[in-house]
């Protein structure tokens, strides 16, 4: 029987009439107490093929060190003009579905309301879609593009000589943190309201499974159910999955970093693999708990933390200061972000290769974990207040957070640029995974913060391993969103074992690669989206208009 055929399928669904039942390719069964309920296609190439890419990158790391590199070089060297356009057109795609008829559709149809309160939807929002980021790159980004990478060509502070010129420092400081808000800003939260918008209509608008194969139904048909679709979901599967690792890698990193700083563990591989193996244990207790008792928690847990160490720094720091480089960064922002996004006609490759299209890579990654995520929480939003929301909100939040951290670093650096820790760590030696404990030494608690850094750092890193493998397990589960968690904690292991042989592998160039080689194809996937998105919103429109008053 039809999903979409049914009466009491939403408004809007039965335009696209197909036979598919969710989970009817699916095997269910037992092995001892573990039960299973899986897409026997896509979970087993997805497994193995995880599996085969474990022990290959085990038994020979310096090969595989290799073809990382190679990767991350084509893709930030060859491919920068294509990834800076496509994240460019998913702005304006975003703009265009708010000032549009569009907007007015919400998820779910006419009568649905949301699933959960302001409060918690920005919560999960916040843990699911910025992770670690903010701790990682909070400290280190608006620094190094101050100093280093100059964005647009600016002049650095110290110059060729290395001697401080003071009048460039403004100059050096709002370009920095506008550098830094690009990459955090609305352009990455544009690629995961694609994501997000497509699972969401065709989920709970069409009737179709909760599958990002569903997205191209109006393409691909019937079609979809097959190898077509196979195809797509397998993608996904691996986009997350590198996706999380590198984020996974980089906390990790951090966390050391930090343990070193505080209590003098030593900073090696094999303690960061431990680390990893740690937080993947934590991460199964919360997936065996769920959606409401594990992600949920965690995530209003985190949010509590991270405002009090951020009010921490703003208020034991230089409060105008801070507050002062995150104004200025936002209007420096603003005024530049054309030039910012433009592909063409830059000189600025240091700034532009190395970090942006790093960055619209991971965005791109991300996309299918964070948007099936985003989609899951999301029912009951009009379309025009979820674009908004998921654009503004997060966006604000993280550049008041660079805003703060940022210029607080930049002035203890241009304060004392030869005692200087963050200098040390961003400019002289860079140890990029040591720079928020840099900043931190020169401010009251530097104990007690630091410990806390590492806290919020590794709960992060439970809530990422946490919804990605729910995001997994949802696509190898055929669209079913309540399969055995045992399938859940299998994904969170696999995730926390790429995690670690990218490490062992290459350490930040191999977590740059896994990135870069998923989200070549996946980037074309989200471009065809945008065409299914405005078919299945025409198709809702005809149905509202057609709808007595």
């Amino acid at each position: 029987m039809s999903s979409t055929s049914d009466p009491s399928s939403p408004p809007g669904a039965n335009d696209m009439q197909t036979d598919y039942v969710v989970g009817q390719d699916n095997v269910e069964g037992s092995l001892g107490p573990i039960g299973f309920d899986i897409h026997n296609r896509v979970f087993a190439v997805s497994a193995l093929a995880s599996v085969v890419f474990i022990l290959l990158t085990l038994m020979f790391p310096e090969r595989a060190g290799g073809i990382f590199q190679s990767i991350v070089g084509f893709s930030t060297g060859t491919l920068d003009w294509y990834f800076m356009l496509v994240v460019d057109f998913f702005i304006l795609f975003c703009v265009a579905l708010v000032v549009l008829p569009y907007g007015s559709i919400r998820l779910g149809g006419p009568d649905a309301r949301p699933d959960y309160n302001y409060l918690s939807w920005f919560s999960m929002l916040f843990a699911a879609g910025i992770g670690i980021g903010l701790l990682f790159f909070g400290v280190l980004e608006p620094v190094y593009h101050a100093n280093v990478s100059l964005p647009l060509g600016i002049p650095s502070p110290f110059g060729d000589g290395g001697a401080l010129d003071p009048e460039a420092i403004p100059g050096a400081t709002a370009m920095g943190l506008a550098g830094t808000y690009l990459h955090w800003g609305i352009h990455g939260w544009a690629v995961y309201v694609v994501m997000a918008l497509a699972l969401a209509i065709f989920t709970y608008n069409k009737g179709l499974p909760f599958s990002i194969r569903s997205a191209f139904f109006p393409i691909l048909g019937d079609r979809v159910w097959g190898w077509w679709g196979h195809a797509i979901d397998i993608l996904a599967v691996f986009s997350t999955l590198f996706g999380l690792a590198t984020s996974l890698g980089l906390g990790a990193q951090q966390a050391n970093a930090g343990m070193n700083f505080v209590f003098g563990l030593e900073v090696t591989t094999t303690t960061q693999v431990i680390i990893i193996l740690l937080v993947t244990a934590a991460a199964l207790v919360s997936v065996w708990r769920g959606l409401e008792g594990g992600v949920k928690k965690l995530s209003e847990i985190n949010m509590v933390l991270a405002v009090l160490f951020f009010f921490f720094v703003l208020f034991a720091g230089p409060t105008l200061v801070a507050l002062s480089g995150f104004f200025t960064g936002l209007t420096t922002y603003v005024r530049e972000l054309a030039p910012l996004s433009a592909p063409f006609g830059r000189d600025d490759d240091a700034y532009r290769q190395a970090w942006t299209i790093f960055y619209w890579a991971w965005w791109i990654s991300w996309a299918p974990f964070v948007g099936m995520f985003i989609a899951r929480v999301s029912r009951g939003r009009t379309i025009r207040e979820f674009v908004i929301c998921v654009l503004l909100i997060p966006s604000l939040f993280i550049f008041v957070w660079m805003g703060v951290f940022g210029a607080t670093a930049l002035d203890q650096l241009y304060a004392s640029p030869d005692t200087s820790l963050v200098k040390e760590y961003v400019i002289d030696t860079y140890s990029p995974e040591l720079s928020l404990f840099g900043m931190l030494n020169e401010l009251p608690l530097t104990g007690l913060m630091s410990t806390l850094a590492i806290v919020l750092a590794l709960i992060f890193f439970i809530t990422s391993s946490d919804s990605g493998s729910l995001v997994i397990d949802t696509i190898t589960a055929g669209g079913k969103i309540d399969a055995p968690r045992p399938q859940r904690m299998f994904w969170a292991t696999v995730e926390g074992f790429i995690a670690i042989v990218l490490l062992i592998g290459g350490g930040l160039s191999a977590l740059q690669a896994g990135v870069t080689a998923t989200a070549i194809p996946f980037s074309v996937v989200m471009l065809l989206m945008c065409y299914t998105i405005i078919k299945a919103l025409n198709g809702e429109l005809r149905q509202l208009r057609q709808k007595p008053s």
